[in-house]
């Protein structure tokens, strides 16, 4: 009972009242947030209380920073519920391995990120944050009321208590593990006739490749996981025959959601984000978010590694929450060319790599750019003779940046197992 009452709530508090008149309203709601949440953490997380001796609350904008490798160095200090590092990291492990994803410690439900083994998160969440969670996401997704039915099917590589709190008398949730064959997936979809259909973009490809034999009708169609590429978005969207949404979901939070409008918005009723320029002109940026909604694992001034772009125009919907016109992906996949003019490195970002390749040819429906070294690209795309084009168009692209102009290598399809995320573009040096 105490479950169906807090996602109702808030359900209810999402959709209907964290509507805010403006950005002033939004920011100082958000303050008196994160006050409350600080005064209330700082007691509970002996990691933060040795970080921010001293230092006043209310200036907490200029608080030091964390990121991954931080948050995992100290995980078993920041986290407030007692639980190690070891501990989370062999119950997430065996739950992947075995593919049972029900097991908790001490009641809270553990998961990790879906990135390569040595560089993987780990998120705690609590029954009680698990049940906002649901409550947040259900008004976020669901095209119609959460009265009505909705059947939602669910491809990740890894299921989690967080995602199946989402079930109810009228929410039907469905795992697909994406482990298994491509064939049994699409039969069991096929018999599940979901209203909504949520997926890694790699994955709602193939669904939107064998869309005809299939006999499904979705209402809503929602990325996740993967960066939904320009390409990817406009074939998904003349196949299923509407918007492709987006959820922008981390080990680090609840990060973003798309409107009615179809454009994507910070969750800023969850968390407070500030904004690193990595190339102001352009509207690109890290984010650096505050969770002020998660207790068992506080995310305080946290530095993310992704690249976001954010929207040079005003969202019809009305929204006060920041707009994002693009997730570009990973600081780690911006390409690094050598100067024509001195011994620096030039940064190229994914987003260029993206636009020149499809504006090269029309022809081009699948790629991957992949830098190996600071002198040789590798190029996979699906139209051969259309090589020279892309070549021509990544010259020009680096000529316009002063680079050195690398060596450039075909090379074959690129396997997706669905055991990693699909990047398009990636930067392989050093991680070979």
């Amino acid at each position: 009972m105490l479950k169906k009452f807090i996602i109702f709530y808030f359900y209810l508090k999402t959709k209907y009242f964290n509507n805010f008149k403006s950005k002033k309203d939004l920011h100082d709601w958000q303050e008196k947030k994160i006050l409350q949440f600080l005064k209330k953490i700082l007691k509970k997380s002996k990691y933060y209380q040795t970080k921010y001796n001293g230092l006043k609350p209310e200036n907490w904008r200029e608080f030091p920073l964390i990121d991954k490798h931080e948050l995992m160095k100290n995980f078993d200090s920041l986290n407030t519920v007692n639980i190690t590092k070891e501990d989370a990291f062999n119950i997430a492990y065996k739950a992947e391995k075995e593919r049972d994803f029900s097991p908790k410690i001490k009641g809270i439900t553990v998961g990790l990120s879906s990135g390569t083994s040595g560089n993987r998160g780990i998120f705690l969440a609590s029954d009680i944050e698990r049940y906002k969670w649901a409550g947040a996401v259900l008004a976020k997704i669901l095209p119609k009321s959460i009265f009505c039915k909705n059947k939602i099917a669910f491809f990740l590589r890894a299921n989690s208590n967080l995602y199946e709190a989402i079930k109810s008398k009228t929410v039907i949730f469905k795992y697909f593990d994406m482990l298994k064959p491509i064939e049994k997936n699409l039969k069991e979809l096929d018999s599940f006739k979901p209203s909504i259909i949520i997926a890694p973009p790699s994955m709602l490809k193939i669904i939107a490749k064998n869309y005809k034999n299939l006999n499904i009708n979705p209402e809503k169609i929602i990325a996740v996981a993967e960066v939904l590429e320009d390409l990817d978005k406009s074939f998904m969207e003349k196949i299923f025959s509407q918007k492709i949404h987006q959820v922008y979901q981390a080990t680090e939070g609840f990060i973003a959601t798309t409107c009615k409008c179809g454009n994507l918005h910070i969750n800023e009723d969850v968390l407070a984000i500030q904004k690193e320029y990595i190339d102001k002109e352009n509207g690109k940026f890290i984010p650096i978010i505050t969770d002020f909604n998660r207790t068992s694992e506080p995310i305080i001034r946290y530095r993310l590694n992704d690249i976001l772009t954010e929207a040079d125009f005003q969202c019809p919907c009305g929204s006060k929450f920041l707009c994002i016109k693009k997730i570009e992906g990973r600081c780690d996949d911006i390409f690094m060319l050598k100067s024509k003019k001195d011994e620096n490195l030039i940064q190229i970002f994914p987003d260029f790599i993206s636009r020149a390749v499809i504006f090269s040819s029309p022809l081009i429906q699948e790629y991957k750019i992949i830098q190996i070294s600071y002198d040789c690209i590798e190029i996979y795309i699906d139209a051969e003779n259309e090589f020279e084009k892309v070549k021509n168009a990544l010259i020009e692209l680096f000529e316009k940046k002063h680079c050195q102009i690398p060596e450039f290598k075909i090379i074959s399809k690129p396997e997706n197992t669905g055991t990693k995320k699909f990047k398009r573009i990636e930067c392989a040096i050093n991680k070979k």
